[in-house]
């Protein structure tokens, strides 16, 4: 393929952002058109949607019937501060991190929360921290898909079954595309906006019984922000649990979230979805094993993401430049599929190192996916040849 000859298919939807994800195949405004605009979220109705927000999510999840779920503030971090502020404090903390959003986790435990006693445990990018050094006696705080490295965790098989110690996972670019083993878990969160596409703005919280445990018998040492209290006379507020949300949240935002669990459950659940990310995925996979100058920056094949796939290029000129030029040369490359409709928000997170990351979890079609790689192949040799150029 000369740089002069442009693909002749082009991704039907162009849309491959980390967050906020492509929305679900088929969606139109015409989807909110039920939205209880104008009405209170308090009123019976606002209320009964709030609630079968919460049941779908269980039910599409598999999420253990003695485990609560809430509708949160705040995206994916607001629902993850809040379960740091509410759980952590009561014994020493193990935090992980090994990309961008871990490394926020570990200075707001260091730097905010203060706590006296943590471990860090932290890996670049491209590597999971060894897990093995993790003492569960502990809590333990990590990511379970790294969206900024493209780094997942292979199984939860390392979580001690009889810890003593609560596991915290921050599983917004995982849950809905990658299983869950919830008996290793205490406390998971996620935004709307990732695996299915949904607005931004709220996240979800799930609580074990342990957790909630934790939440009822320790008073935190410090003091708790309105958005952040789950308690009522010491014991959980269950109406937070129930739909009555503890600011206002987008009614909107809601209906659309609502929109893309029914789609969810048109596909086959949480056994389709898993299935449609693994395929989008395995286009990517399959292609960087046949392709020289292209490498998954996730280092070990186990740890390959299913959903956030990073890439680096693995062109031995495109390795010897500065660090500065190999930036410039993956943004030109991102710049260019973006200039010609093909792919948009395809750069490497700014605190990555310079690639491309590519989103393929259940709301992006196979297909797309497979009609984007003849572009980054025509971006790329136009780019090797200006490079050549240049010399």
């Amino acid at each position: 393929m000369t740089a002069l000859t442009r693909p002749g298919t082009r991704p039907a939807r162009p849309y491959f952002s980390s967050g906020p994800c492509a929305k679900r195949p088929g969606w139109t405004p015409k989807a909110l058109d039920s939205v209880l605009a104008g009405r209170s979220h308090r009123s019976k109705e606002g209320k009964a949607r709030l609630k079968l927000a919460i049941e779908k999510t269980k039910s599409i999840l598999g999420v253990p019937r003695d485990f609560h779920v809430a509708i949160m503030p705040g995206s994916d971090t607001g629902a993850f501060e809040m379960a740091m502020w509410n759980l952590l404090g009561a014994r020493g903390v193990d935090v992980l991190a090994w990309e961008s959003f871990g490394k926020i986790w570990v200075t707001d435990i260091v730097k905010q929360l203060k706590l006296d006693d943590v471990r860090t445990m932290e890996a670049d990018f491209g590597r999971l921290p060894d897990l093995t050094n993790i003492d569960f006696d502990r809590d333990v705080v990590l990511t379970a898909n790294g969206t900024t490295s493209g780094v997942k965790l292979p199984s939860y098989d390392f979580v001690a079954a009889d810890r003593k110690g609560l596991t915290l996972v921050d599983a917004t670019s995982a849950v809905f595309a990658q299983a869950v083993d919830w008996s290793k878990v205490d406390c998971l969160t996620y935004s709307w906006q990732k695996v299915l596409g949904g607005e931004a703005a709220h996240g979800m919280l799930i609580l074990s019984p342990r957790a909630v445990e934790r939440i009822e018998t320790t008073t935190p040492p410090w003091p708790l922000p309105k958005l952040f209290r789950m308690t009522k006379s010491g014991k959980l507020d269950l109406a937070i649990f129930e739909g009555d949300t503890i600011n206002t949240p987008s009614m909107l935002c809601v209906e659309d979230y609502l929109d893309a669990l029914v789609w969810a459950e048109s596909v086959g659940g949480l056994t389709g979805l898993m299935a449609r990310a693994d395929d989008n995925a395995a286009v990517l996979h399959d292609w960087i094993e046949r392709t020289p100058w292209i490498a998954n920056l996730a280092e070990d094949k186990a740890t390959w993401s299913n959903t956030s796939v990073c890439l680096r290029f693995d062109d031995p000129e495109v390795k010897s430049l500065p660090a500065a030029e190999q930036a410039a040369f993956a943004k030109g490359i991102a710049s260019a599929l973006e200039k010609e409709g093909v792919g948009y928000d395809l750069g490497s997170y700014r605190d990555a190192p310079p690639g491309l990351r590519i989103w393929t979890g259940s709301t992006v079609e196979t297909a797309d996916v497979e009609a984007l790689l003849p572009w980054i192949e025509w971006a790329f040799t136009d780019a090797k040849s200006k490079l050549k150029k240049a010399a």
